[in-house]
């Protein structure tokens, strides 16, 4: 009987261990041991802090003392989602004067460029480029002083230490101006566009340290910190009301204007220094104030807000909730600096890109193509929400495209398509941007299925269904009134655009391998649709199915295009974005892409390609590809490959060069890639395959969604 009851007791040991729960991940110590710290004013190392539709970045004093400083770097920048401007329009250009006629497919299309002829055409077209421009919404920085009453420069500042407490959102920091300490805590209203300071520091009471309000007019330049000090006389900043423990003010540019108001405990006075430049003055050494920004005109009867308490539970909880990766297990040296951008990035992501319209590629912290967001990095942005279980924080900006519905017909129409069009470069108003090059990319077209049919694996409902399926079908109509049947070849091609890679031209573009793909895959995903509404499939869409054009493929390797037969010579063919590898990598397999033909292809790019001409989402895109081909090896070193574009500084932010020191597209397409390579694809069979299984890369996860 003894020996029987061993025997039971070894079967349930045995049984247990082989279906062990695994280990829950120490959430708070993964998120707190990758909080960047700083300890000088440097100006690639600011930090912000945000909820999605608002972002504050601070320099190493907890404000923005010294904005000049980081101007060339990563700039103190305060934007929000609602804040644009646009200059006014004396010479009344109106959108048609952009419009120029293409044919590529027999007939007259009307794309909206950028002529190269200077006249009426090329001034309409820059116009609408510039306008509207993302708003800087003021500085808030710290008004020092020596005590002799002379101004404090940034090498006065000593002792410095500042800390980004993520599991908070919390910016924390120290230094000294003399002998004497100051600290100041910085946070951001989770839902509303309020930041609040608090400050400590002996300096207060001796009249040393106050805080100053700056307000600039915006430049309208393609890439900057939005800041234009020399036309005071363009813009008003008034006092609106003022009394115990508030001051209102009314920001008006041209035709716009916001509200800024500002709130205190304790005694203090706001006095105005010169135009559009306040300082409130203080006389406790304990101090806290608010600023709120908002369109329009605020209620001045609440309270002060505890920002700092709501941004404490709303970041615990963002934390304790969605995915978690966790390295601290790996024996691979590379494994810290890879946990390091994926902490960070979905940091960033959250406070910069989970808003109520698509990010630009540089977020809430500077301009970039005037502010305005580009919809083919959409993906880029909010794909990564919904495979870490945050599909809240896609749907925010998917909400936008019902918006933006009847401009992207009117563009269908204009060139003689079915369904929507999705412009490129847009704004929230959605105007299409002119553009020598945006005009003619169409690889945002699917982004809106792939998006939507995420948020239904996330929520398989027939709401979802019932809430998207419009525009899901109006997408699809366009794509399959795009493509061109090739009568000789009883075969549907794509013509007449610039790809994904933008390297190459519209008019000799044939057939792109990651756009016929996307439009394999794409088209493939709205028949599901209809039949999940019970619905008929299109007949249309099924032959389009059935006909795409193979890919262009010479030697054993797809090439950029069915025109680039020369690929190997041309340099155009292999710089800018390898997209040949999105189509098995982004995308699944479909019969279109060979795994072969693909690992060769891979190969070949990671040996030979032009790297110094690539982007930030790029190596994520490789990594992608190389962990659906069976190359987990591969895929880490693509994540991690020492390139310039491939570069994190110490807040996480993505550096390509000295014009984009921000590039969220590659913060988010590393979560992307990095999810994938956990939690796998649809049909995978391998546990975490896209990291090697030699005993190096142990990595824990938790609660990451499948990628399709």
């Amino acid at each position: 009987m003894k020996q029987f009851l061993l025997i039971g007791i070894a079967c349930l040991a045995l049984f247990a261990c082989q279906n062990k729960v695994p280990e829950k991940i120490n959430r708070y110590e993964l998120v707190t041991r990758n909080n960047p710290v700083i300890t000088k004013i440097d100006e690639l190392s600011s930090l912000s802090v945000g909820n999605g539709n608002f972002a504050f970045t601070a320099d190493a004093t907890g404000l923005q003392t010294f904005p000049n400083n980081y101007k060339n770097g990563v700039p103190l920048g305060t934007q929000s989602q609602w804040g644009w401007h646009s200059f006014l329009n004396p010479n009344n250009y109106k959108p048609e004067e952009a419009l120029k006629t293409y044919n590529f497919r027999g007939k007259d299309e009307l794309y909206a460029v950028q002529s190269r002829t200077q006249g009426r055409a090329h001034d309409a077209a820059n116009w609408f480029r510039k306008n509207p421009h993302r708003l800087h919404l003021g500085y808030i920085g710290l008004e020092l002083s020596h005590q002799d009453g002379s101004a404090v420069n940034p090498e006065d500042i000593t002792d410095i230490h500042q800390e980004l407490k993520l599991w908070d959102g919390l910016l924390l920091s120290q230094f000294k101006l003399d002998s004497d300490s100051v600290l100041v805590k910085t946070a951001c209203h989770p839902s509303i566009d309020e930041v609040q300071a608090q400050i400590s520091s002996a300096l207060i009471g001796k009249s040393q340290l106050k805080i100053n309000f700056k307000f600039p007019y915006p430049t309208g330049n393609h890439s900057d910190d939005a800041s234009n000090w020399d036309v005071p006389e363009k813009h008003k900043t008034e006092v609106v009301s003022q009394g115990d423990g508030f001051c209102l003010l009314k920001r008006t540019l041209d035709n716009d204007c916001y509200f800024v108001k500002i709130k205190w405990e304790g005694k203090a006075q706001m006095d105005e220094k010169a135009p559009h430049y306040f300082v409130l003055s203080p006389s406790s050494n304990q101090f806290s104030f608010t600023c709120a920004y908002s369109k329009e005109k605020p209620d001045n009867t609440d309270s002060l807000d505890n920002v700092l308490v709501k941004s404490s539970e709303y970041w615990q909880s963002f934390w304790k909730n969605g995915g978690a990766i966790d390295f601290s297990k790996c024996t691979d040296k590379r494994a810290n600096e890879l946990e390091r951008r994926v902490i960070l990035s979905q940091y960033l992501m959250a406070i910069q890109c989970a808003g109520s319209i698509p990010p630009q590629e540089t977020g809430l912290t500077y301009n970039s193509w005037f502010g305005k967001f580009h919809l083919e990095m959409h993906w880029w942005h909010a794909v990564q929400f919904a495979l870490w279980n945050r599909t809240d924080l896609l749907e925010r900006s998917l909400d936008w495209y019902s918006t933006a519905y009847p401009v992207a017909k009117s563009i269908a129409e204009r060139q003689s398509f079915d369904g929507v069009r999705w412009m490129k470069m847009t704004d929230p108003s959605a105007t299409e941007a002119p553009s020598s090059v945006g005009s003619f990319l169409i690889w945002q077209q699917p982004h809106f299925i792939y998006m939507s049919e995420l948020v239904y694996r996330s929520h398989p409902s027939k709401e979802v269904l019932t809430k998207y399926k419009e525009l899901v079908n109006a997408t699809a109509e366009f794509m399959a009134s795009f493509v061109t049947y090739d009568e000789k070849g009883d075969r549907y091609v794509l013509k007449g655009i610039i790809p994904a890679q933008e390297s190459l031209r519209a008019a000799e573009t044939i057939n792109p391998p990651f756009e016929l793909s996307y439009w394999h895959y794409a088209l493939s995903v709205a028949q599901n649709w209809r039949e999940r509404l019970g619905e008929k499939r299109n007949e249309k869409w099924d032959d389009i199915i059935e006909k795409l054009s193979p890919l262009a493929e010479k030697d054993g390797l797809y090439l950029a295009a069915e025109d680039a037969l020369d690929t190997y010579e041309d340099i155009r063919f292999t710089s800018d974005h390898p997209a040949v590898l999105g189509a098995l990598g982004i995308l699944p397999q479909c019969k279109l892409a060979r795994p072969d033909d693909m690992k060769n292809t891979l190969n070949w790019i990671l040996d030979k390609w032009n790297w110094d001409k690539t982007w930030g989402w790029d190596y994520p895109m490789v990594a992608m590809c190389a962990a659906r081909l069976g190359e987990p090896e591969k895929a880490v070193e693509a994540l991690l490959m020492d390139k310039r574009t491939n570069t994190y500084l110490v807040n996480g932010h993505n550096y390509q060069d000295d014009r984009l020191r921000v590039y969220l597209p590659g913060n988010g397409g590393l979560l992307t890639a990095v999810s994938m390579m956990c939690a796998g694809w649809d049909n995978n069979t391998i546990g975490t395959p896209g990291f090697p299984k030699d005993g190096s890369w142990n990595v824990v996860w938790e609660d990451l969604a499948v990628m399709p």
